[in-house]
């Protein structure tokens, strides 16, 4: 499946978080860029090393008027033990049908330790406030992740 293209609407979601309330994408069309960024798996070295880093560039992030949102295929308590464990400050959504993930074209093949596995990719979108793909960001940095955003969120904002 292929990625969304740029300054297209950005596909519709509503899942649960963390804490099993939804939320959904057009809760923020209007008000707030959105940084929805898929990871693999909670609680695995590279993933934890992105979302602190968002994490602890929340206040920078927020001040660009964005609203970060993290999307995996981990169940919900999976999520809350993650955000409770790495004192997260945003919202983990479970995604464990896959189901936005295929929408998002980031659900592929995958090779890890010479094994070919379906899963998710680590690829970031930066949805504008008119609810359009600003950015895709197909390889992601774990250690800059959040650096990366910074810089573009910034480009967006001065348009």
């Amino acid at each position: 499946m292929a990625l969304p293209k740029i300054n297209r609407v950005a596909p519709a979601f509503s899942l649960l978080n963390q804490d099993g309330s939804s939320v959904s994408l057009k809760d923020f069309k209007g008000e707030k860029n959105v940084l929805v960024y898929f990871y693999p798996k909670a609680l695995t070295p590279g993933c934890t090393t992105q979302a602190c880093g968002l994490r602890d560039n929340k206040s920078k992030l927020s001040r660009q008027k964005l609203v970060i949102l993290g999307i995996s295929p981990d169940p919900v308590s999976r999520l809350a033990k993650f955000r409770e464990i790495e004192k997260l400050n945003f919202d983990l959504l479970s995604d464990e049908d896959h189901k936005i993930a295929e929408k998002y074209g980031v659900w592929g093949l995958k090779k890890f330790m010479g094994r070919e596995y379906m899963g998710v990719n680590r690829i970031s979108f930066l949805i504008g406030t008119d609810g359009k793909i600003k950015h895709v960001m197909e390889k992601v940095n774990t250690k800059t992740h959040h650096d990366d955003v910074l810089e573009l969120v910034k480009g967006l904002n001065k348009k």
